[in-house]
């Protein structure tokens, strides 16, 4: 079976948690880079991997790589590759990609010379001298980093922190890949008492309810790659099948989630019941000072307002000291808290047992884990 070499994006920070997800899925000759994780499979990876990956951005196909620092380079580069594999002759190829430290930085010229040698290249192999492109979208993507190119197709189309859950969301919500991120960091499990006292619109809440039954993170959602002519309905119908036969539904896992704002709650709530998790949350309206964990064990994973987002940088320190009160040091409760604030542990009262620098859209941020 034809194997192909795949490219997943995802959020600086999150390269080793997507890489523990891609060799469990089983994802072959798996390398880590900043920014991405890489990976070999056959078609059915492709379809397996946008449904299941929890931190991935997207599924990118990776059709080729090469030096160049010159529009002929590029020109050339770009025409060598088997792009009638994927494309049609009605299908739409549009390109986009980006350009950093290298001689070729003007983006749009760099899109004009990819996308006139993918016609040339796709003229001569469907024998016609222009492209209707009214078909399926294959998006064509390019890097050009320090003058090496590469070339790849995306499968995707929206990126994959759109599972189809939060069509609502309050103001500042986490990014699903970074929640689902931090819920790896925590270790939830099937078993996980779970508190989120600051769920906002429910994401974190609703990520680790997937993760503890291991629901597939897209199986709510389309994908770009369906709509192929060369790749086989049968694979999605498969891999969804797969999925859905893997789903724990005896799991115990059970979340709580509170927030002083009852149209958060509210959203929580509606967000829970479309990723069909509400039967296992319970999300009511209380102020942090009032946390209580309702057991001896568990963990809490949560992101609070701060100065950057919600609150003024006073009102967030006076939060981040009530936490350090109310989030008492117990043995068997665990927390992961975000912040950007350099000045978090001094203000929440303790150190953290550990560190993790990641990205909050663009802003970085700290995962500061106290267990």
């Amino acid at each position: 079976m034809e194997q192909y070499r795949y490219i997943a994006p995802c959020l600086f920070g999150l390269e080793s948690v997507l890489s523990g997800e891609v060799k469990r899925m089983g994802g072959q000759e798996v390398n880590t880079f900043d920014g991405k994780v890489e990976f070999s499979g056959d078609a059915w990876m492709l379809a397996r991997a946008n449904l299941n990956l929890r931190t991935a951005e997207r599924v990118l196909i990776k059709l080729g790589e090469f030096e160049a620092k010159t529009f002929d380079q590029l020109f050339e580069g770009v025409k060598k590759l088997p792009l009638e594999e994927w494309i049609g002759r009605r299908d739409a190829f549009p390109v986009k990609g980006h350009s950093l430290h290298s001689v070729l930085h003007s983006v749009p010229d760099c899109q004009r010379i990819i996308k006139k040698a993918a016609v040339e290249r796709l003229k001569g192999k469907y024998g016609v001298s222009w492209f209707e492109e009214t078909g399926p979208v294959h998006q064509l993507q390019f890097s050009i980093l320090k003058d090496r190119a590469t070339i790849m197709l995306d499968t995707s189309g929206a990126g994959l922190h759109k599972r189809g859950y939060r069509q609502n969301a309050n103001e500042a919500p986490i990014k699903e890949t970074l929640a689902a991120g931090m819920i790896d960091f925590a270790r939830v499990k099937g078993d996980t008492v779970f508190y989120d006292p600051f769920c906002g619109s429910g994401t974190l809440l609703i990520e680790a309810a997937m993760k503890a039954l291991n629901i597939p993170a897209g199986i709510g959602r389309k994908f770009a790659a369906q709509h192929w002519g060369c790749i086989s309905e049968s694979v999605w119908r498969e891999e969804r099948a797969r999925g859905l036969d893997l789903i724990r539904r005896d799991a115990k896992f059970v979340g709580y989630g509170s927030d002083i704002d009852p149209n958060a709650v509210e959203l929580a709530l509606q967000n829970a019941s479309k990723a069909k998790v509400a039967p296992r949350v319970r999300i009511r309206i209380r102020d942090v000072r009032d946390f209580r964990p309702v057991a001896d064990h568990g963990v809490v994973v949560t992101n609070p307002p701060y100065g950057e987002r919600l609150l003024n940088v006073s009102k967030a320190h006076e939060l981040y000291q009530k936490m350090g009160e109310v989030f008492s040091p117990k043995p068997g409760l665990n927390y992961y808290i975000i912040s950007p604030d350099e000045d978090f542990e001094r203000i929440f009262g303790r150190r953290a047992s550990k560190r993790r620098k990641l990205y909050n859209g663009m802003l970085k941020c700290q995962l500061f884990m106290y267990y």
